[in-house]
């Protein structure tokens, strides 16, 4: 029965189990899912659809633990992911696989949204449309097989009859694991890219989306998903916790299906607040009410899924309530606390305003019920307690009144009016409404009894102001009714009532004579002590008087000189220091009522030619110093509004120009050096530079006669200036462009060069304000820096002569990037092509001068850097001149710029503090980046420089010895000798290969190997691996230092590696025959023999044994001198002793005589017998009979030559077996 009630508005009844022939195929049915696309006939009033998961029996078969989908899956295969599936086995054998080929298809549709655009009639939309369609058909199919095909869990006794009840056993836990990597897969909604969560206000009526609006409609599937399979779960595991073994194995942290469930439900609710917190900072106050928290019907009807859900859980399972998700979460948030593990913002521009929003409209998602229709009753909660708690945050412990700022509250006054505000007020009641109208009905109903009053005096006024005298009349009541005593008595409410008295009587009577009136009366109240408040209030009701003498076109110098007397003795006492803060606090009121009033004075005025400079006195000069930074930040909000209606203004009047001069530039000026520069000090001064280029004459004797680039100067090119002032005040003075122009016009022609120069300089420096742990000294500061940065790139690209470096360099400024390191190098390396394609020597000159221009004292601004230690700005230093260095290698090695070279030579490369003492860490790490970018570059300028190449060489030499070594490892290893730095400038410049070879890097002290000797040598073997080059000078230097590895060092690794590297010296070598490398061959071996023989005679010959494998030549032309040294060896020791040196030279000797035919081997023969152990080893090295077949053609010879030799070839011939004799007397 209670399923017959719930199903009864359902629009897909349940399935009979006899009708499942008539359903389709489920891989070719659309599955339920999250969809906000246009339907013919759908209304648009935000109502739910007849489509939508709510509307179809979705959540109630959920709630109710039935199948999801009862007519699908009913088949023995389904297809999943285009391969056929068992319906029934496939999730518990497959699991992995079948998740591995999800997480495919996502990464698919992500890599879609990369590579596409928002057109909506894309080819992509069918490919989207299909990967999103597979995805939410295999979630679905999870959902079914938990509820059909699961098992409940067995009891302890009972044991697994077969294999696949055991893989059905580890189902629930492989599942939790998977879903725990889909969550880390998708990660969370608030973190989406902005293009996707645009995607949520995609309406139009079309069905062709973009990838990025199925890829966010399919986040939205699987986070909800996901929390209904675990719902299911649970359900089928009969509450037992499933936990997910493998991962707590592997991990060591807990991870359960109850613990995914919460946490994921925590991240959903908390991304939805923080979707909904986006949509509330663009939301106006008039339209709160009506402007709903989500952005789509999708994510409306996935809060009432995620309401309905915990609702149900909270009663059956006894777990938080929907209100005890959202509550923590936005109590945090009014209480202005940490963020915590969910991570909602903190950036709400009015948090309490927007909880009572949040709770508004999330109250009224309560009355959808479970099919997604509104009801009477409601399916939440009370949440009083939280409204209560709302309550006190919003009132406060003071008497204050209640006050949501987007509710709105009709018939409230405020005395804290603005001067035009209080005109405007006035106004009003010398407009009365006609009777018959609405306005005019309601003007009775929330205005008192004064406001009626002022009505029907502005209406008898102007009905009878033809004849005069009723003014005369109303004019004698009313003034005879104030005097000293009476003002004095005035409150602040009766104050705004005199003020809109005589606004009203100034508006329909005579202004002068009023306005005069009026004065009078409150200089006579500022006489007496006066509050500032009620100063601030006399005040602004003066300044509504001189704006309504604006209006009329007369003239305001008297009133103007009053009221600036009484605004400078206010500024001086808040300039005294011994001015208590308190009393400050209090004196701002007036004097920010004052430049409030001042700002709409310069607003209002169309021609500035009414002596409205009267305002502007000697006050500010005492007011600005002593400015917080908020006071500031007004003050200098009048100085723009004033200079900007100057630059409108249809006259240019000297006057109101030379004020400003007068009483604000010093103090700016001032200021500019300041390490905390106000935002509004660059906006002023830019204001002051247009000033400048429009009336040059009224700039002060100091700036003359060149005004314009005085202040540029000042304000933007001065290298002490702050990267975060430089970049905004640069920002708006080339945005307009004419004041560049202007400096060019008087005969400054490096004003675009100064301006690459800052631009160059603030890229550097960008990273000032961080600390050594790189945290933000200058919190809310870096992204302005940033984004202003990028703004002056882009404006610096723009200049012309940039324009033109670039297209000589054959780049479009548009196709340069406008982030401002990318743009950097291409601009670096575009001056240096340049130069590079000039060909006379005055145009060549003359880029050098200009780009020299470019960099300034590069080395000053990055010095900041080399004394704080900064991570971040060293990398970029080093960096930026490094590749200064490589790409204007040319230029830095003429006489104009081969300074600047030296000392980045000796700041940065060799600096007196490496020579005595091992630099910081951050240090080297930036110059290990940069280093093969200045080895690369010192190598070009050593190779072109005419004066000082030898020098530059020299230096380049001192580089590599000294980081050489310092960046080995420790233990020897390719793969990390692989990045060194020298290694990867080695490879393309062939100066540097020559200068690492020329390091005797592999220099032995006696037979002591130097340090680290397998790291040298893998380096060293790395170096003939990628470097091809062939000459054989270069190739043949570290030929000693490898032989004598081979000779002296028997460690393993040592011995591979210096093996290696001769092989690949020697076959080179071989290669370069025709350039004479022969020779350098044959000399190092000789030397090598020379230098080592009669110490280390098995190991030379062992070594030369191994060279005359690889080059036969080299060992040929030593043979001769081998047998004279043996001879002599002999001599010494005895014929024939030493049997292990005759053995070895006789080894190297056969691998030179293998390689020789038959008839080449005879003249090799004779020299070879005197060294030869035997005759056994005679004919067991020479291939077939060749040995004796060789010694008798060779025996009239060897015996004409040598009686010894004779001799010795019997004794080898009696020692030949019975085989060897019978082919001797063949022969």
């Amino acid at each position: 029965r209670e399923m017959e009630d719930d199903f009864g508005q359902s629009l897909t009844p349940p399935v009979s189990p006899f009708a499942g022939e008539s359903h389709c195929d489920p891989a070719s049915a659309r599955q339920p899912c999250f969809s906000c696309a246009w339907e013919p006939g759908r209304d648009e009033s935000g109502k739910l659809w007849k489509e939508m998961l709510i509307s179809i029996p979705h959540v109630r078969r959920l709630l109710l633990k039935l199948d999801p989908a009862p007519g699908d899956f009913e088949t023995d295969s389904v297809d999943i992911f285009g391969f056929p599936w068992v319906t029934e086995t496939a999730l518990v054998e497959s699991t992995r696989l079948l998740f591995g080929l999800f997480r495919q298809k996502v990464l698919r549709l992500e890599t879609l949204v990369q590579s596409s655009s928002h057109d909506f009639a894309s080819s992509l939309h069918p490919e989207a449309d299909d990967i999103r369609n597979e995805c939410v058909l295999f979630l679905q199919y999870v959902k079914v097989f938990i509820c059909r095909f699961l098992e409940p869990p067995r009891a302890m006794d009972e044991s697994p009859s077969h294999p696949y009840e055991d893989l059905e056993a580890q189902l629930p836990s492989a599942l939790v694991e998977e879903l725990f990597g889909v969550t880390l897969l998708v990660g969370r909604l608030k973190d989406l890219p902005a293009s996707v969560q645009s995607a949520l206000t995609i309406h139009h009526q079309g069905k062709l989306f973009p990838p990025s609006w199925h890829l966010l409609h399919l986040h939205l599937d699987i986070h909800w998903s996901v929390l209904e399979i675990l719902h299911l779960l649970g359900q089928k595991m009969l509450g037992q916790v499933v936990y997910a073994h493998e991962f707590m194995n592997l991990s060591g942290e807990n991870l359960t299906s109850i613990s995914l469930f919460e946490e994921h439900l925590n991240a959903l609710f908390c991304d939805l607040i923080s979707l909904a917190m986006n949509k509330y900072s663009k939301v106006r106050p008039t339209e709160a009410i009506s402007s709903h928290h989500y952005h789509c019907l999708c994510t409306k009807e996935l809060w009432i899924l995620l309401i309905h859900l915990s609702e149900y859980r909270s009663k059956v399972m006894h777990t938080q309530s929907f209100w005890g998700y959202v509550n923590p979460l936005l109590q945090d948030l009014v209480k202005g606390e940490a963020p915590g593990k969910q991570q909602l913002p903190t950036t709400c521009k009015d948090p309490v305003g927007f909880t009572w929003w949040l709770v508004t409209h999330l109250a009224e998602l309560g009355q959808y019920n479970r099919s997604g229709a509104l009801q009477s009753e409601n399916q939440l909660e009370d949440n009083w307690s939280f409204i209560g708690e709302l309550l006190k945050k919003s009132c406060g412990a003071t008497n204050t009144p209640f006050t949501i700022p987007w509710l709105g509250v009709t018939g409230l006054g405020s005395v804290s009016r603005s001067p035009l505000s209080l005109l405007d007020l006035a106004q009003s009641c010398c407009s009365p409404a006609p009777l018959s109208s609405a306005e005019h009905t309601q003007l009775y109903r929330s205005t008192n009894s004064f406001h009626i009053f002022l009505h029907v005096l502005a209406l008898h006024l102007s009905q009878e102001n033809a004849g005069g005298a009723p003014w005369r009349q109303i004019k004698g009541r009313v003034y005879s009714k104030f005097h000293q005593r009476r003002m004095a008595e005035l409150s602040e409410a009766g104050l705004m009532n005199f003020l809109l008295l005589f606004l009203v009587l100034a508006r329909r009577a005579e202004l002068e004579d009023v306005t005069a009136r009026a004065c009078d009366l409150l200089s006579l109240r500022l006489a007496t002590p006066t509050a500032p408040p009620q100063r601030a209030l006399v005040w602004r009701g003066q300044l509504g008087l001189l704006l309504l003498h604006l209006e009329r076109g007369l003239d305001v110098g008297p009133l103007a000189a009053r009221l600036a007397a009484w605004f400078s003795e206010v500024a001086r006492e808040f300039y005294l220091k011994t001015t208590e803060p308190s009393r400050k606090l209090a004196l701002w009121l007036p004097l920010g009522a004052y430049l409030e009033g001042l700002a709409e004075v310069f607003e209002m005025s169309s021609f500035l030619s009414q002596s409205e400079e009267k305002l502007l006195n000697e006050g500010f000069g005492l007011l600005l110093p002593a400015c917080g930074q908020s006071e500031l930040s007004s003050a200098l909000g009048v100085l723009q509004t004033a200079l900007c209606q100057l630059h409108v203004a249809k006259e240019r009047h000297l006057a109101v120009a030379s004020a400003l001069w007068a009483h604000f530039y010093p103090f700016l000026r001032s200021l500019r050096l300041s390490q905390t520069p106000p935002a509004q000090l660059a906006d002023a001064a830019a204001g002051f530079t247009r000033l400048a280029l429009d009336m040059p004459s009224s700039a002060p004797r100091d700036l003359q006669p060149h005004p314009v680039q005085s202040i540029m100067q000042c304000f933007g090119w001065d290298e002490m200036l702050h990267p975060l002032h430089a970049t905004r005040f640069l920002g708006h003075v080339l945005q307009n462009g004419s004041e560049c122009g202007a400096t060019r016009r008087t005969g400054v022609t490096s004003a675009e060069g100064l301006c690459v120069r800052t631009w160059l300089r603030c890229v550097l420096q960008q990273h000032l304000h961080k600390n050594n742990d790189g945290s933000d000294s200058r919190a809310g500061k870096k992204t302005t820096l940033d984004e202003q940065l990028v703004e002056l790139t882009r404006l610096v690209l723009r200049l012309p002569d940039v324009e033109s470096v670039l297209q000589k360099a054959g780049l479009l400024a548009s196709a340069v990037p406008t982030e401002p390191r990318p743009a950097l190098a291409m601009f670096i390396k575009a001056v240096g092509r340049v130069y590079s394609g000039l060909q006379v020597l005055s145009e060549r000159s003359a880029m050098v001068t200009q780009a020299l221009e470019y960099v300034g004292d590069i080395l000053k601004y990055i010095k900041p850097y080399l004394l704080n230690k900064n991570q971040e700005g060293l990398h970029l230093a080093y960096w930026a001149v490094g590749y200064l260095v490589k790409h204007w290698s040319a230029m830095l090695a003429t006489l104009k710029a081969q300074q600047l070279l030296f000392r980045i030579v000796d700041s940065l490369l060799l600096p007196r503090l490496l020579l005595q003492q091992d630099p910081p860490a951050q240090v080297l790490l930036a110059l290990k980046e940069s280093l093969p970018l200045y080895l690369q570059g010192l190598s070009v300028s050593a190779g072109v420089s005419q004066s000082q190449g030898p020098y530059l060489k020299q230096q380049l030499r001192s580089v590599i010895s000294q980081y050489l070594g310092r960046f080995l490892p420790a233990t020897a290893s390719i793969s990390v000798i692989a990045n060194h730095p020298v290694l990867l400038a080695a490879c393309e410049v062939v100066p540097i290969l020559d200068c690492v070879h020329s390091e005797n890097f592999l220099q032995f002290k006696g037979p002591s190997p130097p340090p680290r000797l397998a790291a040298f040598l893998a380096f060293l073997l790395e170096i003939l691996k990628r470097n091809r080059d062939t000459d054989p000078a270069l190739l043949t230097v570290p030929l000693p230092s490898v032989l004598r590895c081979l000779m002296l060092v028997s460690e393993p690794q040592v011995k591979r590696w210096s093996t290696e590297a001769l092989q690949l010296i020697v076959e080179r070598s071989i290669a370069s025959y025709y350039y004479g490398s022969e020779r350098e061959n044959v000399c190092f071996c000789r030397t090598f023999v020379e230098e080592n023989e009669g110490v280390y005679d098995q190991q030379v010959y062992s070594v030369l044994e191994m060279v005359s494998g690889l080059d036969r030549a080299s060992v040929q032309v030593l043979v001769p001198v081998l047998s004279v040294n043996l001879r002599n060896n002999e001599q010494k020791r005895g014929l024939g002793k030493n049997t292990t040196l005759r053995y070895c030279i006789h080894q190297a000797k056969i691998h030179i005589l293998n390689s020789y035919p038959v008839d080449a081997q005879r003249s090799f023969l004779k020299d070879w017998l005197y060294t030869a152990p035997s005759a056994y080893t005679l004919h067991t090295e020479l291939p077939g009979s060749s040995a004796v077949s060789l010694i008798l053609c060779l025996a009239p010879t060897v015996c004409v030559c040598d009686r010894n030799a004779y001799k010795k070839l019997l004794s080898q011939l009696g020692e030949c077996g019975q085989a060897e004799m019978v082919s001797l007397n063949a022969e």
